[in-house]
């Protein structure tokens, strides 16, 4: 059976973004706007908020939760069609259910739980893990954390698959989405469930969830990747699409703090636009300067799903840590990024060399 093309660029780009999916829940609980609810811990802006805040997190939180997800999602789909051509569309289908739904089931069962406990106890409950444990399995709620980008990304590939076996694309050389084509229509799937459900709230029935304004976005964004296969992108571009994200994005800075009238409109028109050049900016910046292999780059690009799996009970176990530790929330967000990225990198390379999870992740 033929290996899959292997992109550097886009290797490296996946590596990179888990990465900055660690420091992203590394800085959610030094945020300004961070608040915790003792009643309902799930309510909560982050499993742990720290006393200790910074409003430059707001920012950085602003701008990965604009992009990044969508851009994962597209990466996700890059491979898809090369998979489901070499394989078929139920054996692709067994593939991914092995890749993507036994890992979330184990997830949802062991690293999720461990990482919301230290939440549960912020809330003055004494019980013990094992307690708590049963009563968030059979009683609920049940969070999925990360975990639900697996879940999410498993139901878009059932629907490939499923339309593979009476669909073909036209070319097998597809060309990048334009970027308005992209921003048109990602708005037609984003405003209606951006007006139906505001953009915060979530679907979850038990340890599935996805935010409800953004699931339609997100199926765009894998059907963009889908299309447009791993081919290499234009990489002269980088610096327009650079100062093209950077501009959108001081722009939806100023619509989120200011509040002006109408600005769920304009928050929509703003993240739209953003998502999609940010989007062109990291695949054409990747292209131009990530074209040659290196260790760290290939050991980060190999144990990325690994490091995306097993993170999230580090970070949070880091920041209950850090609670009373009195340094500032700078000082706690570098440590908690750091221990959490290199211990899960670690972790992530012992899990590959084992026979059992080294097939899975």
């Amino acid at each position: 059976m033929a290996e899959r093309t292997r992109i550097v660029a886009f290797d490296y780009l996946r590596g990179f973004v888990t990465s900055l999916v660690v420091l992203h829940h590394s800085v959610l609980a030094y945020c300004r706007y961070g608040h915790f609810d003792r009643l309902h811990y799930l309510w909560s802006t982050a499993p742990i908020v720290d006393d200790t805040k910074w409003i430059g997190f707001d920012v950085l939180v602003l701008f990965n939760d604009s992009y990044f997800m969508p851009l994962m999602f597209l990466l996700s789909g890059l491979f898809v069609w090369q998979g489901l051509q070499r394989k078929g569309g139920a054996a692709y289908l067994g593939g991914r259910l092995r890749r993507l739904g036994l890992p979330f089931a184990i997830a949802v069962v062991t690293a999720i739980p461990l990482a919301y406990y230290p939440s549960f106890r912020m809330t003055g409950s004494t019980i013990g893990f094992a307690d708590f444990w049963v009563e968030t399995i059979f009683s609920g709620p049940w969070p999925s954390g990360p975990a639900w980008f697996l879940a999410v990304l498993l139901g878009f590939d059932c629907v490939a698959a499923m339309v593979f076996g009476t669909v073909r694309r036209a070319s097998s050389s597809g060309n990048v989405v334009p970027f308005l084509i992209l921003a048109i229509v990602s708005a037609a799937a984003y405003f209606p469930m951006l007006w139906l459900f505001g953009p915060t709230y979530w679907f979850s029935f038990g340890p599935f969830a996805v935010q409800a304004s953004r699931v339609g976005l997100y199926g765009v964004y894998f059907l963009a990747g889908v299309v447009v296969g791993p081919r290499p992108r234009d990489d002269r571009s980088w610096r327009v699409w650079a100062l093209l994200a950077v501009t959108l994005f001081i722009c939806l800075i100023w619509v989120v703090f200011a509040r002006p009238a109408g600005w769920l409109n304009l928050y929509g028109v703003g993240l739209i636009l953003f998502c999609a050049a940010a989007n062109f900016a990291w695949f054409t910046i990747f292209s131009r300067f990530a074209r040659h292999p290196s260790t760290v780059g290939d050991s980060l690009a190999a144990n990325a799903y690994g490091i995306y799996l097993v993170h999230y009970p580090v970070v949070i176990w880091m920041q209950f840590a850090l609670l009373n530790v009195p340094v500032d929330a700078i000082v706690k967000a570098a440590l908690v990024f750091s221990v959490a990225l290199s211990l899960s990198w670690g972790i992530a390379i012992v899990l590959r060399r084992m026979p059992g999870a080294a097939q899975l992740i």
